[in-house]
């Protein structure tokens, strides 16, 4: 199975959360869940239950697997075991946006992009024992403090203290390059992700 999530504005508003068949499509399991119209011969999505993509509104359907966005159609993007899709309609303005994002976390750590996973890291400040069961969660062989270089090609987890905010930074420029989770402040925001 995989998850497919429909969002609007940077996912403010929920409109679809549903489970669908893994080894699909992600443009099929779309639309065996919602009305979906389509463009370019039928290869991206256009609307989804009638929310319409605008080039006066410059607004659109994007999507992400596992945190990644799309590098491909809807249609040649196959969906594996675990995938959580993610289908958002924004704005195109993108200055300063990452091509990954924060809210399919503990994504991509766990299934990585394209059935291909990465190592993963974790470095922290403050407590070595949150870090740790973190790191279990995500598959991370290294939890070192804040500082020590990761291992080369790893998904990096950064904890840190301060104010609460979570960050997300491509360290390549393709869907399923390395990139660098940054979380810090309150524990409790990832405390349902930790392997006690």
């Amino acid at each position: 199975m995989a998850t497919l999530w429909v969002t609007r504005d940077r996912g403010a508003e929920v409109l679809l959360d549903a489970k669908v068949d893994a080894g699909q499509t992600l443009m099929r399991a779309l639309a065996s869940k919602a009305d979906v119209e389509t463009r370019y011969g039928g290869r991206y999505v256009q609307a989804i239950d009638g929310l319409a993509g605008s080039l006066d509104d410059q607004r659109d359907w994007f999507w992400f697997v596992n945190g990644y966005e799309g590098d491909r159609s809807a249609s040649s993007y196959r969906l594996r075991d675990g995938d959580v899709a993610w289908l958002d309609y924004r704005g195109w303005q993108r200055e300063g946006e990452a091509r990954v994002v924060v809210g399919a976390f503990p994504e991509p750590f766990l299934h990585g992009y394209d059935g291909e996973t990465r190592p993963a890291a974790v470095r922290f400040e403050g407590s070595r024992t949150r870090a740790t069961r973190l790191a279990r969660s995500i598959g991370a062989e290294s939890v070192e403090p804040l500082g020590t270089p990761p291992p080369a090609g790893a998904n990096v987890l950064v904890l840190r203290d301060g104010r609460d905010r979570a960050t997300a930074e491509l360290l390549g420029q393709n869907a399923g390059d390395p990139f660098q989770l940054v979380l810090s402040g309150d524990p409790e925001l990832t405390r349902r992700y930790e392997v006690r």
